[in-house]
């Protein structure tokens, strides 16, 4: 886990080493332990690297990494199986002077070429230069847990971990006001339609899944797709072989990212998937005492889940450290926060994440495990339910959908259902439409809003989509690939790299995605419960307050307490007062009474107005 930062001379000219050097200087929270930076005999390409260090703690592991007389490779994040793969490139006939995963990449691409990154199970965002060719390589992981930012600028290519290091080389800051639009009157932080889009005007990222290839001899950057999901169930299996692969698949997942030379706990919610991998994991660790478990918790508020992150900690005899973030803290770190995340944020479950990361610096824990990933891919949110019930009832199961529907209502889990779903099960293209028809008008008559700046950055391409959905896999799959789970990994990325910390997440292997995606419905969703078969697949190693909750929660702080506190409130006037003086909303805004809202409420403007107004 690092920071890695890149220029690379688009006619030939020398590139400034002090640039490079503003660029790792930006970074140095991503990698505390180490600095380097390399320059290539011509003065055309220079690479810089902040370290982290995690597997092989020697100098021998430095990077930039030089491999084969040939190639240089500047590395953030983990190859999980970093070590098959070195028994495998071994028998091929390669040597390794180091124990790291860094010089994997380098062997596998020598190997393989640009087929390297499908043999990788892993977060990571690389980029090697080959000097012999002159040509760049770099790739994301596959659902995007390492960000890869790029742009063009006075005749250079410039990339790195984070915006804040292209700004740093002189990249002026300009918003891309088509995606702070939609993110202001729909809370979208990711582009659905083009996922290389960013909140910046001429900065983009490589999409997950994707790699990208730069030559000096045409000087022109080619992003391709290396990697998807299939959306078609595929397999016919009983529900016993799937709890057995399932519960194989995450184990070999787990152990994979136990792989470290330093310390790694668990970050413990209380909900099923944190719960789960700390049940897997526990027998890896050395000893109970070695185990270490991180909490946020809230005392007196109806969502705090101390009492069931407790409940796991004592089975296991774990060591539980936790923290109470306040609206006090929050006013305090602010500043801060957002200066780590770089683009706005939906609600304040980002700062009770980024309570935990800093309380694991405090205890000497660099390597966390995270239960993030299970919701999108296993269907754990509410919302899921009609999706599902549609697809059964689109199936011509009427007796079927009716009893589900029943089960769902007794469990608690809150879903709308009426004659707009009998339609949407039948004509899922309709209500695509639908759904784009009125988030488009959210945006062209949002109440706030002015009428001039949404209808001058509206796209009509660009600005809404909504996915056809004629079963549950389908709004998985836009969920985990397209609009959803990036927006928590890039949550996850920089609350951790804030405190030099490491974020691994068992349920994102690709080889247990597919496996899930690969199963029927009725496995994800069945007898009123969602992520049905991870509970049949814990049922017997957690608390059953745990394994057959139905309530979602995460880590939700008291946000509408804290939105009422006085401070904060002085706060929200003045981000409204700023999006008024930039002519974003009307000034009619100000005469409306501010308005303290949940953490997932809906129509929670004035935090997205916050969040917006400070990263200005």
């Amino acid at each position: 886990m690092c920071g890695i930062a890149g220029i690379l001379s688009l006619k030939q000219q020398p590139v400034a080493v002090e640039q490079l050097r503003q660029m790792t200087v930006s970074l140095a929270h991503r990698g505390p332990d180490g600095e380097g930076s390399w320059l290539n005999e011509s003065n055309t390409v220079a690479l810089g690297h902040r370290r982290l260090s995690i597997i092989d703690l020697s100098d021998a592991a430095s990077q930039p990494f030089h491999y084969n007389s040939r190639y240089t490779v500047i590395h953030n994040g983990e190859i999980y199986n970093y070590i098959e793969l070195r028994e495998e490139l071994r028998k091929k006939g390669y040597a390794f002077s180091s124990e790291s995963d860094t010089e994997v990449i380098a062997a596998a691409y020598d190997c393989y070429k640009e087929q390297c990154v499908q043999h990788f199970d892993g977060m990571f965002a690389f980029a090697i230069w080959d000097e012999k060719e002159k040509q760049l390589f770099a790739a994301r992981d596959r659902f995007g847990e390492k960000p890869f930012y790029y742009c063009t600028y006075n005749d250079q290519l410039l990339f790195a971990s984070e915006i804040k290091a292209l700004w740093a080389a002189g990249v002026p800051k300009e918003w891309n006001h088509m995606m702070l639009l939609s993110f202001l009157a729909n809370g979208h932080t990711q582009n659905a339609t083009d996922a290389s889009l960013t909140f910046y005007k001429n900065i983009f990222c490589i999409p997950p899944g994707h790699y990208a290839s730069w030559s000096q001899h045409n000087s022109e950057l080619f992003v391709n797709l290396y990697w998807d999901l299939d959306k078609q169930p595929a397999i016919k299996i009983s529900e016993a072989d799937a709890i057995e692969q399932l519960r194989t698949l995450l184990t070999i997942s787990v152990q994979r990212r136990l792989r470290s030379d330093v310390t790694v706990g668990t970050s413990l919610s209380g909900g099923l998937d944190s719960s789960s991998v700390v049940a897997i994991s526990n027998p890896f660790h050395t000893s109970t005492a070695s185990h270490k478990v991180f909490t946020a918790v809230f005392p007196g508020f109806e969502k705090d889940e101390a009492r069931y992150s407790k409940l796991v900690a004592d089975q296991f005899q774990l060591q539980q450290f936790t923290v109470e973030p306040t609206a006090e803290s929050f006013i305090n770190d602010f500043q801060k926060l957002c200066y780590h995340q770089e683009q706005p944020f939906n609600s304040s479950s980002v700062y009770a994440q980024y309570k935990v990361m800093e309380l694991a610096k405090q205890n000497n824990v660099t390597v966390l495990l995270d239960g993030q990933g299970a919701d999108e891919t296993l269907a754990g949110y509410s919302k899921y339910v009609h999706w599902y019930l549609q697809e059964q009832l689109a199936k011509f199961r009427y007796r079927f959908t009716t009893q589900e529907r029943i089960l769902f209502q007794q469990n608690k889990l809150p879903f709308k259902w009426g004659v707009a779903n009998y339609v949407a099960a039948w004509f899922p293209v309709v209500a695509s439409a639908q759904l784009e028809d009125k988030e488009r008008k959210r945006m062209l008559m949002h109440p706030h809003i002015s009428r001039e700046y949404a209808h001058e950055y509206y796209d009509k391409y660009y600005s809404v989509y909504k996915p056809p959905v004629s079963k549950l896999n389908d709004i998985l799959y836009f969920n985990t690939m397209q609009q959803g789970l990036g927006e928590l990994l890039h949550y996850a990325d920089r609350n951790s790299m804030a405190h030099g910390r490491e974020v691994r997440l068992p349920f994102l292997s690709h080889e247990l995605v597919e496996f899930i995606f690969s199963l029927p419905s009725t496995l994800k969703m069945y007898f009123g419960f969602t992520k049905y078969i991870l509970r049949k697949t814990m049922d017997k190693e957690l608390p059953g307050e745990i394994v057959w909750r139905t309530e979602k929660v995460g880590y939700e702080p008291p946000q509408k307490k804290w939105m009422e506190n006085s401070a904060l409130q002085e706060m929200l006037l003045e981000s409204r007062k700023k999006l008024v003086a930039e002519k974003i909303l009307d000034e009619d805004v100000m005469r409306i009474p501010l308005q303290a809202k949940t953490a997932y409420e809906a129509d929670n403007f004035d935090w997205k107005y916050l969040t917006a107004a400070h990263l200005m």
